[in-house]
């Protein structure tokens, strides 16, 4: 499948022809669910490849921040020789990749969360793997995973939930894995990896980036005989390979007890519960139709599944909730409450005040800033915020909590005003910068209003969400 070319193609040459190869790995994938890869390191090197990985490292958010090398993807000036550089390198199996660069991340809960940032050669490499990889996974993984997965949304995996929870799905065992992305055994790992992956060139590459090490804040470099450091580009889906183990357990018992509606009535009669399986990343939870009994006791099953990965289930966090008490997954708070105006229950999805919190959080800390800056700069700042938090959260019961966010914003931005002109007059700010109904606006921008963003149910989408590489057909 390799050109040999020494000669870089042009992007658009090379993402029409990743695309291509990427389609039939993964009808190819579809179509034998026993069949191992064994020549797949040819296209690791190859130079379509290496171009769109560049292409993607240098465009994501991570391409301003530098690794243990000191260099930023931005910043790199003839991207050409580095990436001929970096095939003949691989070709020659040359290539070592070094320390992730680690960065402690603060959370809400006052903890950290550690973040590794490869250097810029392992970055492309890491991004190219994933270009090869992904396709011949993503024919194995379940529809009840939704993160870190091409197409899928966040809103699919809470559109499921609704749709579980509105039809007798009661009970939810909410499940939180343990520090995830640092605690995954590399030996369980790879032995996925190997079911489908026979090509030992591609295989010692993916090991050698989980024992490349990390070096941390304080100068000092260690060893990392477990875990993939979060940050990297492979390490989303290396997690998933890695998380699947709990999809093909649930999946396995569905089909095999409840695929039917004859299987699940009898289960029901019997007194046992049937429940579904929804994972976002290490986030999941476990849809129940039955009693609180029956949802605790799949926490000992999920533990037993988990162990094996090395991974286990944090006791504090993991709990058992009925659909009327309400949980929060991903940002969203998730109940079930009487319709106003009637007696009938509906299950709703609005903002959780975790969530709330922390965009008010943010709107605090840029109106803090210093009142050099003008206006139209802090609008833009506070705009760009806005439009990503209410364009997330427009999926669900959102329109009160959007307009106490827009009424929050402007008193915010009045009061950073006041602290700009000390001795201004209210007449002077209005007729400088509140003259449209009293709305903040300067220099052509003005304050994003929360409270107009229209609200709508997001669609549930089922099974079949179709990957990228499913729309085009391709003669074997």
């Amino acid at each position: 499948m390799n050109t040999g070319d020494p000669l870089l193609p042009s992007l658009d040459e090379a993402q029409a022809r990743v695309l291509g190869i990427q389609t039939k790995l993964h009808q190819w994938a579809g179509d034998d669910d026993d069949r191992r890869f064994d020549d797949l390191f040819n296209l690791v090197c190859d130079p379509a490849f290496l171009v769109v990985a560049w292409n993607r490292v240098r465009g994501n958010r991570g391409a301003r921040s530098a690794g243990v090398d000191g260099i930023a993807p931005r910043s790199v000036v003839f991207a050409d020789s580095m990436l001929l550089g970096l095939r003949a390198e691989l070709k020659a199996r040359t290539f070592e990749p070094l320390p992730v660069k680690e960065r402690m991340i603060p959370k809400t809960s006052g903890k950290f969360r550690r973040l590794g940032i490869p250097a810029v050669r392992d970055r492309i490499v890491q991004a190219s793997l994933k270009l090869v990889l992904e396709p011949i996974f993503e024919a194995d993984f379940h529809p009840c995973s939704y993160g870190f997965r091409p197409r899928r949304r966040p809103h699919d995996a809470i559109a499921e939930i609704h749709m579980l929870a509105s039809n007798r799905y009661e009970w939810v065992l909410e499940g939180d894995i343990e520090a995830c992305f640092d605690e995954i055994s590399h030996p369980a790992l790879m032995d996925r990896i190997r079911g489908r992956i026979g090509d030992k060139r591609v295989l010692r590459l993916i090991k050698a980036f989980l024992c490349a090490g990390v070096l941390s804040e304080d100068g000092v470099t260690r060893d990392t005989k477990m875990g993939t450091p979060q940050g990297g580009i492979l390490s989303p889906l290396l997690a998933n390979i890695a998380l699947s183990v709990l999809d093909d357990h649930f999946a396995e018992a569905w089909e095999r007890d409840m695929a039917t509606r004859t299987q699940r009535a009898t289960r029901r009669s019997h007194g046992d519960a049937t429940y579904r399986l929804i994972r976002y990343a290490d986030d999941f939870v476990v849809m129940v139709a039955g009693a609180e009994a029956h949802a605790e006791g799949l926490r000992g099953e999920v533990a037993a599944v988990l162990a094996p990965m090395g991974l286990r289930l944090s006791e504090h966090k993991t709990m058992t909730a009925h659909i009327d008490e309400g949980f929060e997954f991903l940002g969203f708070r998730i109940q079930r409450q009487q319709q106003q105006g009637s007696n009938r229950r509906y299950v709703y999805t609005w903002p959780s005040k975790k969530s709330l919190a922390s965009i008010r959080a943010k709107v605090k800390t840029i109106t803090r800033m210093g009142t050099n800056q003008p206006l139209s700069e802090l609008l833009r700042r506070i705009n760009q915020v806005l439009r990503g938090w209410t364009n997330y959260f427009r999926h669900g019961v959102s329109s009160r909590t959007f307009a106490h966010l827009g009424q929050f914003t402007w008193l915010r931005v009045v009061q950073w005003l006041r602290r700009k002109h000390k001795r201004a007059t209210w007449k002077w700010l209005k007729r400088r910068y509140l003259a449209n109904s009293w709305w903040p606006e300067h220099d052509g921008a003005a304050l994003f209003n929360c409270g107009t963003v229209p609200v709508t149910r997001y669609r549930y989408r089922g099974a079949k969400i179709p990957t990228p590489w499913d729309q085009i057909t391709t003669d074997n």
